[in-house]
């Protein structure tokens, strides 16, 4: 098996122990509620670009997520979110490493971590935002530097 070494380039911090989910999470998370139609969770999928959207309940909580996933079957466009969504939860609070936040991606083999502060959601954490930290990094092969 080969190893990597991270490589700094000038000016970076050499430790990704200092970086957290609120550096990377997408911070303003669009959400939308049990009793939202998947009509309109596609529509907000689409036009904001996402995979994902956190179902919340009148204070904020999160109660459940829905992605493009489970859109997959082609439900009816009238069937309630609160009908299909995933309640099996997993996330993270903002001040995480990212290293927990992709143990916990790679263990659950997900793609979407909801971001929480005081049961708030606050952001989505996706395994494309873990790429764009290791696409702006420089990584060889030890002992070829």
């Amino acid at each position: 098996m080969k190893r990597f070494n991270k490589v700094p380039t000038a000016g970076e911090n050499a430790s990704s122990d200092a970086a957290h989910v609120d550096d990377l999470m997408t911070k303003s998370a669009i959400t939308i509620t049990r009793h939202e139609t998947l009509g309109a969770a596609q529509q907000r999928m689409t036009k904001h670009k996402i995979h994902s959207l956190p179902v919340v309940d009148g204070e904020g909580e999160l109660i459940g997520v829905l992605t493009t996933t489970d859109l997959v079957s082609r439900p009816s466009p009238e069937t309630l979110v609160g009908q299909i969504m995933s309640r099996d939860l997993h996330t993270i609070p903002r001040y995480s490493g990212l290293a927990a936040a992709a143990r916990t991606m790679r263990k659950h083999k997900i793609h979407h971590l909801v971001v929480t502060h005081e049961k708030k959601v606050v952001g989505v954490l996706s395994s494309f935002d873990l790429l764009k930290l290791i696409e702006q990094r420089r990584f060889v092969i030890r002992g070829q530097a």
